[in-house]
């Protein structure tokens, strides 16, 4: 027997935007039209246009020669930015929707949690539909006897369990959906986003119920922005890129990859004619840059040392409660620290129309070795956004031979790697 749960191959989704929606049509509808048209396409070409151009319908491709397996017992992760084709692939392995070309092969009973409360009827109890989602994934009602209570308990709505569930809160049909599709014993199990919504007692929860599913050996399909979760849960990881495959390999690589995808490596991103968010006239953003301990543009920066983040921008007007703010991430997407302008000087907050340049020092023997992505914030304070450069720059953090000392921090655990103050004091017998 094959040990492939999932093979997809060529698989291809085309979908038609644009045009004008079409309406039911009678038989005269159909008559009259084609007497006129005659008529309408003689106008059209005195008028310079094609005829029914107007009517064009733009094709787009949401997935694209994507192939892949994915075998019994593995636990997948898809990532990627908006757009990039995730939950299409979802629907098509979950047989919602048909792919435009190739094909995919499921081999096992599929429970898919795609959205919050996927499946639902509202006007049902919540008991009701527990039983309407096991028929669905195709389970026999001794099945859902069996399951029934632990569901309910995971999903903590005890009190509720007859309740319409178009009462629920979007937690709650979260909570419901997750617990009937990790427990009525899919063979392969596809989740989108499902740690998007709820809280952290719950998303912790969540993330142990799908561990628990991959240690029995089925199988797991997990969708999700939240690279942590996606670090901690999958062995391996598929980056889609504008509906394409980008990388399939090891969890670790890929999302480094993702991360580091679109962000300069050369210490510094500039812009000659500055840019903000849309719409935005207060600000503009020119140079976002790394120096190292000698002041100089540096993509690789020695763990030891200190570095600086400088940002360079123009305020066109003043400015009241604004600040500027800089992110820290790892390269498997562990936010590090969070660092405004406001915190070190409240006198920041008033910027007068001008050039600025703001620097901050990151200490060294602060971060551990390995990659890095630095993301940039301005905004008014509880207001609006002025500008938002996620993961702009990449650069690396590496250890150094110079101590012999250094050999026990070669692998050090944790994100940062300070050297901490400590005393020792020898007792007498």
């Amino acid at each position: 027997m094959s040990n492939v749960a999932v093979r997809v191959e060529g698989l291809g989704k085309m979908y038609r935007i644009g045009g004008k929606q079409e309406r039911y049509r009678t038989l005269r509808d159909t008559l009259t039209d084609a007497f006129a048209a005659p008529f309408k396409r003689a106008g059209s070409l005195l008028r310079g246009q094609a005829y029914g151009a107007a009517g064009l319908k733009e094709e787009i491709w949401a997935l694209k020669d994507v192939s892949f397996e994915v075998k019994h017992g593995e636990v997948v992760g898809i990532i990627g930015r908006n757009g990039a084709g995730k939950s299409t692939l979802l629907k098509i392995l979950s047989r919602i929707t048909e792919p435009t070309e190739g094909y995919a092969d499921v081999y096992g009973r599929v429970g898919s949690l795609l959205e919050v409360g996927t499946g639902f009827h509202p006007e049902l109890t919540g008991r009701e539909n527990i039983y309407l989602n096991g028929a669905i994934l195709g389970m026999s009602r001794e099945e859902i006897d069996r399951k029934f209570d632990e569901i309910v308990a995971f999903a903590e709505i005890e009190r509720f369990i007859d309740t319409p569930v178009k009462h629920y809160s979007s937690g709650m049909g979260l909570r419901l959906g997750f617990a009937v599709a990790a427990h009525l014993e899919p063979e392969i199990l596809v989740v989108d986003e499902v740690l998007a919504v709820g809280d952290a007692q719950f998303q912790k929860k969540c993330l142990g119920k799908m561990s628990e599913v991959a240690g029995e050996g089925r199988t797991v399909l997990f969708v999700s922005h939240n690279m942590g979760a996606i670090g901690r849960l999958c062995q391996r990881t598929m980056l889609l890129d504008a509906g394409h495959v980008g990388v399939i390999g090891s969890t670790d690589q890929v999302v480094s990859h993702y991360l580091m995808h679109g962000a300069s490596s050369e210490g510094e991103r500039k812009w000659n004619q500055g840019i903000a968010d849309r719409g935005v006239k207060d600000i503009k953003i020119f140079a976002v840059r790394i120096k190292d301990a000698k002041s100089r543009r540096a993509a690789s920066l020695d763990m030891r040392e200190p570095f600086q983040v400088e940002v360079e921008y123009e305020v066109l007007q003043l400015l009241h409660s604004c600040g500027l703010g800089i992110i820290l991430t790892t390269g498997d997407g562990i936010t590090v620290l969070q660092s405004f302008d406001v915190d070190a000087d409240p006198s920041f907050e008033s910027r007068a129309d001008g050039h600025y340049v703001s620097a901050c020092t990151i200490p060294g023997n602060l971060l551990s070795p390995g990659a890095y992505t630095l993301s940039v914030f301005i905004g008014i304070k509880g207001v609006r956004t002025l500008a938002w450069l996620e993961d702009i720059i990449s650069f690396h953090v590496e250890a150094t031979d110079h101590n012999p000392l250094e050999r026990f921090r070669k692998r050090p655990m944790g994100v940062i790697s300070p050297v901490l103050e400590w005393a020792q004091v020898r007792q007498p017998h």
